[in-house]
């Protein structure tokens, strides 16, 4: 029966990598045991084919280049990734603020045609801060005057 299980977990890490909380609920079963889907578990990653770290770094190289740190953080504490892996990938990351910049750049291209423009300078904050930027970084981003490229 572990064999079976192995396998199934062998293929779904072979889509994509997954956290062991995540692989865990996709392969309880009623019919397995919790000791059992354990040890395959504990197996996988005694052998390098499961890393919470591997896919914390993972998941950051796929959507660090529209989020920032708050996101990031959230979906992959929600994915069950210990809060010191969190911390270690977003450390190991690019700066939120060049990302941040990025973002705005791609998004709206410009700073607001009056400086007192407030409903334009909401709109953006709101946008920014939906992606999960910081408050500090939006307000960098916002003054900040636009780069000439």
């Amino acid at each position: 029966m572990s064999d079976a299980l192995r396998e199934r977990a062998v293929r779904l890490l072979a889509r994509r990598e997954h956290t062991r909380r995540e692989l865990m609920s996709k392969l309880a079963s009623p019919v397995e045991s919790p000791q059992e889907l354990s040890a395959v578990l504990d197996d996988l990653s005694s052998s390098g084919l499961l890393s919470d770290e591997r896919y914390a770094s993972s998941r950051l190289r796929a959507r660090a280049t529209r989020f920032g740190d708050a996101r990031l953080a959230h979906e992959l504490r929600a994915k069950g990734v210990a809060e010191e892996l969190v911390t270690a990938a977003l450390t190991a990351a690019e700066d939120e603020l060049t990302r941040a910049q990025r973002v705005w750049q791609r998004r709206f291209g410009q700073q607001p045609a009056s400086p007192d423009d407030a409903a334009e300078r909401a709109r953006q904050t709101r946008f920014l801060a939906a992606r999960g930027f910081s408050a500090e970084t939006i307000r960098c981003v916002l003054r900040a005057p636009p780069e000439d490229e």
